[in-house]
């Protein structure tokens, strides 16, 4: 497993490089083959490449893993993979092509693959714009999803929260800033107090986060800027938070007189709650205690997955069956190479249970 995560690690594939992602898309065609016996069906959407792979008419087990990475081209110059006593680092590793590999080996176990599902997806760093459509597909109807995103420390992923993405525009109006200032609307000042009106809308208690993450106004350091935005990261633990703040959001109004706000965006993922993922976590909590790895830990985390999507259909959903480690997004993230078999086991076992169920 340690080479195969190698060499996927050292293929580059940035969410938003379309060449990369078709090369490893077709490397992986060639590794799905290998492992379950046949070749997926490669699936292009939005000019972007997804794989999936099934056997049998009824689809008991959908297995969700993505290959696109939040790392630019160029990365793996200064960073390449390297394999260190018990830790293998390098972009991707642990976020997810680590999962990818350990989930795949696990698969190639059974004696029987009816019943299964396998979608490999190459947009959901960038929110699943292009494969959301295919998941819901792939999970309506299905038995139980099962993703393959790392773990959190080796805990499973009960909880995640529901994300939303909004960008806050304001128009005003340019004018020379010293010769005549007061001609002017000044843009990035009602920015400004529009961001600060966004820290009310969060709410520590329930969990509900509103970040403003990335801004930008003006054009010349010497005019009054005419435009200005706002990029907004909000995170919920339920559906009637995240509509709360996507309702607030778009009430927003301009505060200085001859200004314009406008909100675009609103909810991308919605929350998997634990309801839909407490089944399936006390059945691996048993298969991990049959196999001798211990007690397993159940955790809430605030990042967004493609079981976000599938739970909110009804499909119960686990998450974070990959890879033991830390550090996603990071550099230095890395994966623990001597949980990777125990982690394919523990996926086998629990895949064998549940198509069979």
């Amino acid at each position: 497993m340690v080479e195969l995560l190698g060499e996927l690690v050292g293929m580059e594939s940035p969410s938003a490089d379309l060449p990369s992602l078709d090369r490893l898309a077709d490397r992986l065609a060639e590794v799905v083959a290998a492992h379950l016996g046949s070749p997926p069906e490669r699936l292009t959407s939005g000019g972007r490449p997804h794989l999936r792979w099934s056997a049998g008419a009824d689809c008991r087990v959908l297995v969700l893993g993505h290959f696109d990475t939040v790392w630019p081209l160029g990365t793996i110059e200064r960073w390449p993979f390297l394999l260190a006593g018990d830790r293998a680092t390098g972009p991707g590793a642990f976020d997810m092509k680590a999962g990818i590999v350990q989930g795949l080996a696990a698969l190639s176990t059974l004696d029987d693959l009816d019943g299964i599902t396998v979608l490999l997806t190459s947009d959901e760093e960038v929110g699943s714009p292009t494969s959301r459509a295919l998941i819901e597909k792939a999970a309506t109807g299905a038995g139980a999803a099962l993703v393959l995103e790392p773990s959190a420390a080796g805990a499973l992923k009960t909880e995640r929260k529901g994300t939303s993405n909004y960008e806050l525009h304001v128009e005003g109006r340019a004018a020379h800033a010293g010769l005549e200032p007061e001609r002017g609307v000044n843009a990035l000042l009602e920015l400004a107090g529009q961001v600060l009106a966004l820290h009310e809308l969060a709410d520590p208690s329930a969990g509900t986060t509103v970040t403003p993450t990335v801004a930008s106004a003006g054009t010349t350091t010497n005019s009054v800027p005419a435009r200005a935005c706002a990029a907004v990261d909000v995170r919920t633990t339920t559906v009637a938070e995240q509509e709360r703040v996507d309702t607030a959001m778009r009430s927003l109004r301009a505060g200085l007189d001859g200004a314009r706000v406008s909100v675009t965006g609103g909810p991308n993922r919605p929350p998997l709650q634990r309801s839909a993922s407490s089944e399936l976590f006390g059945r691996a909590v048993r298969r991990a205690e049959a196999l001798g790895l211990g007690t397993l830990d159940g955790v809430a985390v605030g990042g967004g997955s493609d079981g976000n999507f599938t739970a909110a259909l009804g499909t119960p959903t686990l998450d974070g069956l990959g890879a033991d480690g830390d550090g996603a997004h990071a550099e230095g993230e890395h994966v623990v190479v001597s949980a990777m078999a125990e982690r394919a086991a523990l996926f086998a076992a629990l895949v064998e249970e549940l198509k069979t169920a």
